[in-house]
């Protein structure tokens, strides 16, 4: 038996990417919450209003015998737009960043050999991902499994959430739960 490992990663809202890895075979758990930034424990209120220097985020945990973290990267560059600099669709400021924050050198390595897979992949849609430390701050209650709850009421969640999640199972069709 394997040993979970943690990765985490911000591209956009976090209620988004959380819900795309919820729908990850060998994703085990997906905590939503902020890293990148200068303040100590941000709330929600704070990050949003993009004075924190914090990112919405995610991190995931994974069964590395199921999904490596290559994959877990290029699943996270395939499923949110990475060309986009401080922006995933309507939300724009630098809480919506595509960043990686790895855990260690090793995780550091496999992040940029990622975003240059993506950037060969990709020619003339060159990945803005930046690859970052910091903190990580679980956000509050009410925003962990936001898509199985209070997401399938909201518009903005309806209208962002099942594209990210169609693209996965096209994309990356070996890879998603349903």
């Amino acid at each position: 038996m394997s040993e979970f490992q943690q990765a985490i990663i911000a591209g956009g809202c976090f209620w988004c990417t959380e819900a795309v890895f919820k729908d990850v075979i060998g994703v085990s758990e997906v905590e939503s919450g902020y890293i990148g930034g200068t303040v100590p424990h941000p709330t929600y209120k704070a990050v949003c209003s993009g004075t924190t220097g914090h990112a919405e985020g995610i991190r995931v945990t994974f069964d590395p015998a199921t999904i490596t973290l290559p994959e877990i990267y290029d699943v996270f560059l395939g499923t949110h737009d990475p060309t986009q600099l401080n922006r995933q669709g309507n939300d724009v400021g630098t809480q919506y960043r595509s960043a990686i924050f790895p855990l260690d050198d090793a995780q550091r390595a496999e992040a940029e050999a990622a975003i240059a897979r993506w950037n060969v992949d990709h020619p003339g849609e060159a990945a803005v991902t930046t690859i970052e430390s910091g903190e990580w701050y679980p956000a509050e209650d009410y925003h962990q499994d936001y898509w199985d709850g209070e997401g399938q009421r909201n518009p903005y969640c309806l209208a962002v959430i099942p594209p990210k999640i169609m693209k996965l199972r096209k994309s990356f069709a070996d890879k998603a739960k349903s």
